[in-house]
């Protein structure tokens, strides 16, 4: 038999073959001629059950109707067409409903403040599909519901008229699998990142050609295998607590390269300066490699367990082909890597040409005011907008600890001799380690303004 959109039952009794079909109703009644009224066949009356089937998919109902009938000239194997099968009697619809989970309606909300368009594609009747989606916040009283039987209409799947459709509305009703996979290629094929959620089979041809797709864990193994990702509680506050963290990770990426790049860059314009400017080199290898690797290297882990900022989910989605290089990035990359650069260089200066600092005493007080400049600076990575004095100390005490470990290591070193002579340091008067510490200070100020301004942009 032949009929793909619905569920066929055969039975036989006392030598007579019975048929038993469930669908969707417009599907069940194209086979009905009668109807079952207390036991009675009457001649179908179509306007009623549709209305009544009507007013339940708008309360959000999914319904499925059912009929039966006999099959006289049944022969077992042969595959009949739709107008082969006997006319059928109609024997009622059922109603039912998946209550939605109160987190749904948060998530949405969450989705839609992160500019993350959230679409409902369904083969559920068109009434069922609206009310769902505006029990959700997905669409309101006057957004349109496009079906299955509009995008046939339209067209080919790359006309202008298909196109259209798609994006004239956030919910599909009565799609078919093909459909589904046309609209998220449309979708594909216009810039849009696109998540595909799904269970069934028929949802695998589009969870694959998503750009990521998401399967449910109770769903079936064929959706399971085909989707790039799996939410084991069939939750979609799971998707969007996903992309969350997602933006978490990225930005403490960012920040982590934010600071390496930085500092990497105030090390160069202050050996350029140097060079420039005739002065012996600031820093030696060792020295540097300590930088790099030893006080340096302990911040950068440290701010990578930097919490999110609460934000994240208010900003609009990335292109995908944007670079971590971005010019807010750059911009502040070159900020920071000057300031610190240059302050170091002018202290630099200064102590070869207007004091009787000793090269070796001069290179002391480089390395010493490096170090806190890239202490103060950690700070200022914690958030490339939001102002230093408004981010929390207790949301990341691993940075707090790490900062203050790094100053205490390099102070350290400078009192043991053993250190002392692998890095080329000696102990500073804490009246000169405050002095160069105000100075350092000037990394949280310039950084701060510049915030300042890239926040009015």
């Amino acid at each position: 038999m032949n009929q793909k959109d619905n569920l066929q039952v055969l039975l036989q009794k006392n030598e007579v073959v019975k048929i038993a079909i469930k669908g969707a109703l417009e599907k069940i009644l194209d086979f009905c001629d009668t109807m079952s009224i207390d036991g009675e066949l009457v001649p179908i009356d179509r306007n009623k059950i549709i209305n009544e089937a009507t007013s339940l998919a708008k309360d959000g109902y999914r319904v499925l109707a059912f009929a039966s009938g006999d099959f006289p000239n049944y022969t077992e194997g042969k595959e009949y067409e739709n107008e082969e099968i006997p006319k059928l009697t109609f024997f009622g619809i059922v109603g039912f409903i998946d209550p939605l989970r109160k987190e749904a309606i948060k998530s949405v909300e969450e989705c839609h403040d992160a500019g993350i368009k959230v679409i409902m594609i369904t083969g559920d009747h068109p009434e069922t599909a609206s009310a769902i989606a505006r029990q959700l916040g997905i669409a309101d009283e006057n957004s349109p519901v496009v079906t299955g039987q509009m995008l046939s209409s339209a067209g080919d799947s790359e006309s202008e008229a298909f196109e259209k459709l798609v994006f004239s509305t956030n919910v599909f009703g009565r799609v078919s699998p093909v459909q589904k996979l046309e609209i998220v290629a449309v979708l594909i094929r216009k810039g849009e990142f696109v998540a595909v959620t799904g269970d069934g089979v028929n949802d695998a041809p589009a969870l694959k050609r998503a750009n990521i797709g998401v399967a449910m864990g109770s769903g079936t193994d064929v959706a399971k295998e085909v989707g790039a990702m799996i939410v084991v509680d069939d939750n979609f506050s799971s998707i969007v607590a996903g992309v969350e963290e997602g933006r978490f990770a990225y930005d403490n990426v960012r920040k982590v390269i934010y600071l390496l790049i930085s500092t990497g860059a105030a090390e160069i314009i202050l050996f350029l300066a140097s060079i420039i400017a005739g002065l012996p080199l600031p820093l030696l290898a060792v020295q540097l490699l300590w930088l790099n690797l030893v006080t340096n290297g302990i911040q950068d882990v440290a701010l990578a367990f930097e919490g999110g900022e609460p934000g994240a989910m208010k900003r609009k989605p990335r292109s995908p082909s944007e670079k971590i290089f971005n010019p807010l990035m750059i911009k502040q990359t070159l900020v920071s890597g000057f300031t610190m650069g240059a302050i170091a260089f002018g202290i630099w200066f200064w102590l070869n040409n207007y004091t009787e600092a000793t090269e070796f005493e001069a290179r002391n007080y480089i390395l010493l005011s490096i170090v806190l400049m890239q202490n103060f600076h950690a700070f200022n990575c914690r958030s490339e907008r939001t102002s230093v004095f408004k981010m929390p100390l207790r949301k990341n005490i691993i940075l707090v600890w790490g900062v203050i470990a790094a100053q205490l290591l390099h102070i350290i070193s400078m009192h043991i001799p053993f250190m002392q002579r692998v890095l080329r340091i000696e102990p500073v008067n804490f009246f000169n380690w405050l002095n160069i510490l105000l100075l350092s200070l000037s990394m949280i100020v310039v950084m701060e303004i510049f915030k300042y301004f890239m926040k009015e942009k």
